[in-house]
C-alpha cells in the first residue's frame, strides 16, 4: 500500500526529511520498501502485517511517528455546522435510548454488526472534488469518482475506517436493515456484477431488498450519480469473521474488507460518518440533517492488561526508565493507571483501535520497537545443557551426501496432495485438510510420489531434460482419531545416464541405473540378507520395478512409472522413482567402515555355464551357493545370459564366474576342483543342467 509523507504531516510536525522518515518507520516495524518521487508527490510503499489495520492509513502512520519523534499529534476534529431538525422519522434504538430520528436503523443480526452509525445530508450539489483531494487520492493510485464517493475514499486512506454513500431517495421503506441474505437474493453490486446470495451472506438492506454486500461492497442501484441530492452516510463495524467468509465466497476483495477482515476501529463510526459529511459539505454544499444516528447492538470492550515494570526490564534485558515507557505507550493510544503496591504495576487500557495488542507480551513488544530494536546491547542468551542430536540425524545425513555424491540434488514438495492422486498412489485413510488451498492439495500426502512427478514435470517443461531429484519427508494416514507419520526418501531420474562427449555416447537412465543406486543406499546399512524381487505397486512398470527385501522385510521399491500415468502429467520421458522407507531402514545401524588389506595371494576364477528354467531367480543361485559356506569364495557373479538358438523355449542360458581366494595361503588345485564340483551340485539340485566347466 501507498502512503504520502506529506499527508502525514498534516497531524504531526516531523522535521526529518522523506529517506529519514522511511528508515525510522522500518526500524518500527512499520515497514517501507522504497520511497518513489519527490517533494510533494513522495510516496511511501509500505508493507504493513496484517495484525496492524491501524497503521494502513495515514493518521495510523502519524501516531506511529509521534511516538518515534516524541511529537504532539494533532486530532482529527470535523467541523460540522449545527444540523437542523429532524424530518418526519421514525423512533428507533439509538445507543441505548429512544428518540425520533431521520431515518430508523434496525440491526437483526448482533453478530455480524456490532454498531452502525449514519448521517444524512440533504440537498448536496454532485460533482468533481477539490482538486487536493483528487490530487491526493492520485498519488495512492486511487481514480478520482465524485465529491461524495471521494468523501468516503478520503477518510479510509486519512483514518483507515471504510464508510459508504447512499442515495437516500433511492433507498425504499424508509429505513436500513441489517440481516442475513434470504436464499436467492440477488444484489448488483458496484462493479456491475449481479451476485447470487445465500443466507450466510450479511447485507444492508432498506425495507425491500439489499442495497450493499456487509463490510466489502454497496450496491450498484443506490449508489450516487450526477442526479444525487439527498445522501445517507454509513459507518459500521462488521465482524471480520464474516466479512473475510463472505469475501472469499464471492471472490470479491477490496479495500474496505481488506481492512474489516483485520478488525476495524469500533469506536471510530461516529467520527469517521462526521469526517465523511464534512468532506461532502465543504464540496457539495447542502444541509446536515439532525445528528448522528448511531445503533449499538453490543459493547466491544477490550479487557485492559496488567503491565509490571519488572517484566519490561526481564524480558527486554535492559532497565528502561519508567518516564520512557510512559511516553511510548501515551503516544501509541494506550492509557495506564498505576496501581498500589510495592512492585511498580500499571493497568493499560488498550485503544480500540489496537485488537492485536491483548497480553502483557503485546505491550512489551510496543515498548521495545518503540524504543529501538537497535538500541538495545547484543547478548546471547543464558544455556546450559548441550546440543542434542535427533536418533536419526546420523542416518539422514549419511543418506543425503550418498544421494548428492550420486548426481541427486534434493527438492521439496507439498505435503498436501489430491484425493486423485492419494486414491492412485496408496491405499491408506486419508486426512481430510478443514481448511485446504484447492482441491489439488486436500488430503496429507499419503505417498511422496505425487511431488516426485510434479517437481520432474516442472522441470522438463522448462527445458531441463536430465533430471535427478531425491525428496526426504514425512507421508500421513489416519489411524482412528490419531495421525500416523512415516519417514520417506524419494528418488527421481529422467533423460541421460551420462553426459555425451567426444569419448562415448550418451544413454537414456534405465532401470539398472536406478536400482544400482537404490543398492548403493541400502549397502550402508547392516544386514544379514538382501535381495530383490520382481514385486512393486501397479503404478509401476511390470517387468521394469523391483522391491527390495533386508532380511525378510521390504525396505524400498523402485522402478519405470507406467507411461500412461506419466502421460497423465503431460510427461513424455520415461520416468524411473524410487521410494524407500526410513522408518524401517532405520530400525538398523549404519555399516562400519572397516580397513581390509589386499590379499597377497593370487584368486582364481571359474566360470561355469548353466540352463535354468525361466522361474529360478539369481538370487536362488546366489542363496544356493551361500548355503555351501565357502570361507574362500570371494565373489559369486553372472557374466553372461542367452536366450533363443538351441536353447529351449521356457530356459535361458547363464554364465556364472566364481572368484576363490585365500588371505593365507595359495589355493591347491584339488581345494579348486573340490569346491567347484559343491557348486555345481548345488546348482543342479535348482533344476539347473551344466553346459561345460
Amino acid at each position: 500500500m501507498k502512503i504520502s509523507p506529506q499527508w502525514v504531516r498534516d497531524f504531526v510536525d516531523l522535521d526529518v526529511n522523506y529517506h529519514q522518515l522511511a528508515d525510522d518507520l522500518t526500524l518500527a516495524g512499520i515497514a517501507v520498501e522504497s520511497v518513489n518521487g519527490e517533494g510533494d508527490d513522495a510516496t511511501f510503499e509500505m508493507d504493513i502485517t496484517t495484525n496492524r489495520p491501524d497503521a494502513m492509513n495515514h493518521y495510523g502512520v502519524a501516531r506511529e511517528c509521534s511516538a518515534i519523534y516524541d511529537l504532539p499529534l494533532r486530532a482529527i476534529a470535523p467541523q460540522l455546522p449545527q444540523p437542523s431538525a429532524a424530518k418526519a422519522g421514525s423512533s428507533a434504538g439509538v445507543s441505548g435510548t429512544t428518540e425520533v430520528v431521520p431515518f430508523p436503523i434496525e440491526i437483526q443480526d448482533e453478530q455480524g454488526c456490532a454498531r452502525f452509525t449514519a448521517r444524512i445530508v440533504r440537498d448536496v450539489t454532485i460533482k468533481p472534488s477539490p482538486e487536493k483531494i483528487v490530487r491526493r487520492l492520485g498519488l495512492l493510485d486511487q481514480r478520482p469518482i465524485n465529491n461524495a464517493v471521494d468523501a468516503t475514499n478520503y477518510t479510509l486512506w486519512e483514518m483507515g475506517k471504510p464508510t459508504h454513500v447512499f442515495d437516500l431517495d433511492l433507498l425504499e421503506g424508509g429505513k436500513i436493515v441489517v440481516r442475513r441474505a434470504r436464499d436467492g437474493e440477488v444484489l448488483k453490486t458496484l462493479d456491475g456484477v449481479e451476485r447470487k446470495l445465500t443466507s450466510e451472506d450479511l447485507v444492508v438492506a432498506d425495507a425491500k431488498k439489499p442495497v450493499g454486500l456487509a463490510g466489502t461492497m454497496g450496491g450498484f442501484d443506490t449508489m450516487i450519480t450526477e442526479k444525487t441530492r439527498n445522501i445517507l452516510i454509513e459507518s459500521a463495524w462488521w465482524d471480520p469473521v464474516t466479512v473475510r467468509k463472505m469475501s472469499r465466497r464471492h471472490g470479491l476483495h477490496t479495500d474496505a474488507s481488506h481492512r474489516f477482515e483485520r478488525g476495524a476501529d469500533y469506536e471510530s463510526t461516529v467520527l469517521s460518518c462526521d469526517r465523511v459529511a464534512e468532506r461532502i459539505l465543504q464540496s457539495g454544499g447542502g444541509e446536515l440533517v439532525g445528528g448522528p444516528i448511531d445503533v449499538i447492538a453490543r459493547r466491544l470492550d477490550q479487557a485492559p492488561v496488567a503491565l509490571r515494570l519488572s517484566e519490561v526490564h526481564r524480558i527486554l534485558g535492559e532497565k528502561l526508565e519508567a518516564a520512557e515507557i510512559l511516553r511510548i505507550l501515551r503516544r501509541l493510544g494506550f492509557e495506564l493507571i498505576p496501581e498500589p503496591g510495592e512492585e511498580i504495576e500499571f493497568t493499560v487500557q488498550v485503544p480500540s483501535w489496537r485488537l492485536d495488542v491483548e497480553r502483557e507480551i503485546d505491550v512489551i513488544e510496543e515498548i521495545a520497537r518503540l524504543h529501538g530494536y537497535d538500541k538495545f546491547p547484543n547478548t546471547l542468551p543464558a544455556y546450559v545443557g548441550a546440543v542434542v542430536e535427533l536418533p536419526d540425524a546420523e542416518k539422514e545425513k549419511k543418506l543425503r551426501s550418498s544421494l548428492l555424491a550420486l548426481g541427486y540434488d534434493e527438492a521439496i514438495s507439498l505435503t498436501f496432495i489430491s484425493h486423485q492422486d492419494a486414491e492412485q498412489f496408496s491405499s491408506v485413510p486419508v486426512i481430510e485438510l478443514a481448511n485446504p488451498l484447492s482441491e489439488e492439495a486436500s488430503v496429507m500426502r499419503t505417498s511422496m510420489v505425487p511431488g516426485m512427478l510434479n517437481m520432474l514435470a516442472y522441470n522438463l517443461n522448462r527445458g531441463s531434460n536430465d533430471v535427478r531429484l531425491f525428496e526426504a519427508g514425512n507421508v500421513f494416514e489416519a489411524a482412528g482419531e490419531k495421525t500416523a507419520e512415516f519417514k520417506r526418501i524419494c528418488l527421481g531420474a529422467t533423460g541421460s545416464a551420462l553426459p555425451a562427449s567426444v569419448h562415448q555416447a550418451t544413454r537414456a537412465v534405465s532401470f539398472f541405473d536406478l536400482k544400482g543406486d537404490v543398492e548403493t543406499l541400502l549397502a550402508t546399512f547392516q544386514h544379514s540378507a538382501l535381495e530383490y524381487k520382481a514385486e512393486a505397486a501397479d503404478y509401476y512398470h511390470p517387468g521394469r520395478s523391483a522391491c527390495a527385501v533386508m532380511d525378510g522385510e521390504v525396505v524400498a521399491q523402485f522402478g519405470q512409472i507406467y507411461p500412461e500415468i506419466a502421460a497423465r502429467r503431460k510427461i513424455k520421458q520415461d520416468i524411473f522413482l524410487a521410494e524407500i522407507y526410513l522408518d524401517r531402514l532405520f530400525k538398523r545401524g549404519l555399516r562400519a567402515v572397516r580397513y581390509e588389506a589386499l590379499p597377497r595371494y593370487p584368486a582364481v576364477e571359474r566360470d561355469f555355464s548353466f540352463i535354468f528354467d525361466e522361474s529360478v531367480e539369481f538370487v536362488q543361485i546366489e542363496k544356493a551357493v551361500a548355503a555351501l559356506g565357502l570361507g574362500e569364495l570371494r565373489s559369486f557373479v553372472p557374466v553372461e545370459i542367452f536366450r533363443g538358438g538351441s536353447i529351449p523355449a521356457g530356459k535361458y542360458s547363464l554364465l556364472l564366474r566364481a572368484t576363490l581366494q585365500s588371505g593365507e595361503r595359495t589355493l591347491r588345485d584339488d581345494e579348486v576342483v573340490r569346491w567347484s564340483e559343491n557348486i555345481v551340485k548345488a546348482l543342479e539340485r535348482l533344476g539347473g543342467t551344466l553346459r561345460s566347466s
